[in-house]
């Protein structure tokens, strides 16, 4: 029998658990730091025992702030175990005796045998990693690979006041670095095409070229597999980042295009917003993946309406933002910029677009 377990990029499963603390300790509540939830199954296991005497080794690495040790246990000799007890407030214990926790990571098999393993997650409790205890990978090695994982992940930031942000989602690691090189070679492989915009002329929604306003070039996605693959990153690791955040439940992904702003036209798309004609007025959120950023300078986004302040997106990562958002892309000064670029909407707008499809002249930019 298949042990179900959340893939990586996913949220990882909320839950209450007994804890030393709090009879239903509330999970989500920790989010806002990197989380290392290492369930060990039960301290009489010597391999567990060590294990977890080897993360002790690096308690300093643990703090209530910046990243947080939660080991889950589903033994009852461990429920008055002092192992825990007197730690920083960077290390706790889950008393998960019921098994329901574990379950849910797939940290237990169908026969109730405990599987040893540990989840890294990110900030917003999404999993970045998943790494299973083995019996010649245990103890200190099984803690390096950990420790490798969080040394991989950015600093966190002091905490800061904060400038008028716009209202925009910033969602990093959707697509992987290996599969953002895999889209830069389709687009490279095919070169590109000359990308307009829509715009409202005599009643009709019309495709139009203005260098001055936009120029960008574009390759549409007709690879079937490349395509269920960028919709199954977004399905698992974005969706559900807007839903918390907007409490808006995608249905409907519009266009899979590869976009490149390349310094040698001076690429830019001037402040606009995404869905002021008829043929775009179904679009509800607008998503910009980078799919590079160390190889350009310029090409930020920028919400006029907000203020100055410029927006750059890791390489992976995502910017969500309302299509009725004023919005811009700077020029791209060096180097060349790639993203890809859907427009997200439910089954209501979907309703708002076959109505006015009469309106559309020429197909979507």
């Amino acid at each position: 029998m298949d042990i179900k377990k959340p893939r990586l990029g996913e949220p990882a499963p909320w839950f209450e658990c007994r804890s030393p603390q709090s009879p239903k300790f509330k999970f989500h509540t920790v989010a806002g730091r990197y989380i290392v939830l290492h369930f060990f199954g039960s301290l009489t296991q010597d391999m567990c025992r060590k294990t977890v005497d080897a993360f002790f080794q690096f308690e300093d690495t643990f703090d209530a702030f910046s990243c947080s040790f939660f080991g889950v246990t589903t033994d009852q000799n461990d429920g008055s175990e002092p192992h825990f007890d007197g730690r920083t407030l960077g290390v706790h214990l889950f008393q998960d005796f019921n098994k329901l926790v574990s379950a849910k990571y797939g940290a237990v098999s169908a026969q109730g045998t405990p599987l040893p393993q540990t989840y890294v997650l990110d900030e917003r409790l999404r999993i970045v990693a998943n790494i299973t205890v083995t019996s010649t990978q245990f103890g200190e090695m099984h803690v390096a690979k950990v420790l490798s994982v969080l040394s991989s992940l950015p600093t966190m930031k002091p905490s800061t006041i904060a400038d008028i942000p716009a209202p925009v989602l910033i969602v990093p690691r959707v697509f992987e670095p290996a599969f953002c090189r895999e889209l830069i070679k389709f687009y490279d492989e095919r070169g590109g095409k000359e990308s307009g915009y829509m715009q409202e002329i005599g009643g009709k929604t019309v495709y139009v070229e203005n260098h001055k306003h936009k120029r960008r070039s574009d390759e549409v996605i007709d690879d079937k597999q490349l395509r269920e693959a960028c919709m199954m990153r977004m399905k698992f690791r974005l969706l559900p980042e807007i839903q918390k955040a907007f409490q808006f439940n995608t249905t409907r992904i519009e266009r899979y295009i590869v976009a490149c702003y390349d310094s040698a036209t001076s690429g830019h798309f001037r402040a606009h917003r995404d869905n002021t004609t008829k043929g775009t007025a179904h679009r509800r959120f607008a998503v910009s993946i980078n799919l590079n950023t160390d190889e350009y300078e310029g090409g930020e986004l920028s919400f006029p309406e907000f203020g100055r302040q410029r927006y750059v997106v890791p390489a992976g990562g995502a910017c969500v933002f309302s299509c009725s958002l004023l919005h811009e892309a700077k020029k791209v000064t060096k180097g060349s910029r790639y993203a890809f670029l859907p427009f997200l909407y439910d089954d209501a707008a979907a309703a708002i677009r076959e109505e006015n499809r009469q309106f559309i002249e020429t197909n979507d930019a």
